[in-house]
């Protein structure tokens, strides 16, 4: 059985379009968990009375991504799911989407974490698949770029966000659920692959499970379109921000190797300055 882990915040469009989406699987396999952190949209009662086989669970305005996504993930541990699919409310999956995440799944070790490859809503064009980081350069190769490795069934990884990953529960087992208290709301799903890789589990990516998303609309992209000081500094240090540079910092003393933190940090932090004027 896997629960599907959508935390929610205000947008009721796109969860609507999110679950509708979910209720055309192919899989049938699964129950969705949404964890309603405090939306004044009427989501809660939109979920009750659209999709009463939805569980929502009553977050609040304090909690972030991170805190939000351990309390359904909370649930589903205390339900006896098998995985958990951690989704965020502005993807439409396709009607295959869980199938073919569960046949990875059985040409994988039962140690892998398995992520969705995502192509955006308005093109239809792929734009994510996966990474592999470079710790001397702050960089990543694409999976997506390289379109030989894109015609096997999956592609590895070595790190991935929360968008879209089919986490085994003994993952959770073993090392824990999301750190909320250091990584709140970004970098708390690339802490939690960064520290399941160190525990040797194995993060791929389903080239044929697709999400479709709307990458302008996160937050961190909202504030680099509005190019003032109060959004500068909201960008650097602010819980949306994407920069985070405090975050940055805790990510890299954490999980970069000591012979690339030199090179990794100065990288980042000016990337991290000046970048946002240059977007």
């Amino acid at each position: 059985m896997i629960h599907i882990v959508i935390p929610v915040f205000n947008r009721w469009h796109f969860t609507q379009a999110c679950l509708q989406s979910l209720q055309q699987q192919s899989y049938t396999n699964f129950k969705i968990v949404v964890v309603d952190h405090g939306s004044t949209d009427g989501t809660f009662e939109n979920i009750k009375k659209d999709f009463p086989e939805v569980i929502v669970l009553k977050g609040d305005e304090s909690m972030w991504w991170t805190a939000a996504t351990n309390l359904g993930v909370r649930f589903a541990l205390d339900n006896k799911a098998d995985f958990v699919l951690t989704l965020n409310n502005d993807t439409i999956a396709k009607e295959n989407y869980l199938e073919e995440l569960m046949k990875v799944f059985h040409n994988v070790s039962q140690n892998t974490l398995i992520g969705s490859t995502a192509l955006d809503a308005i093109s239809k064009k792929v734009i994510f698949a996966g990474e592999n980081e470079n710790w001397f350069f702050e960089t990543s190769k694409l999976n997506h770029l390289d379109k030989i490795k894109m015609n096997d069934l999956f592609v590895n990884c070595t790190r991935f966000p929360g968008r879209g990953l089919l986490i085994p529960v003994k993952v959770y087992n073993e090392i824990g659920i999301y750190d909320e208290k250091n990584f709140p709301h970004y970098l708390g799903d690339y802490e939690f692959t960064q520290r399941a890789r160190k525990n040797d589990f194995k993060i791929v990516c389903s080239t044929k499970a697709h999400i479709f998303i709307y990458p302008e609309e996160s937050g961190a992209n909202h504030l680099i379109k509005n190019k003032t000081i109060k959004a500068y500094y909201n960008h650097l240090f602010g819980i949306r921000g994407g920069a985070q540079l405090k975050l940055f910092y805790k990510y890299a003393f954490r999980y970069c190797p000591w012979y690339a933190l030199p090179s990794f940090i100065f990288i980042g932090t000016t990337r991290r300055i000046l970048g946002y004027w240059f977007k």
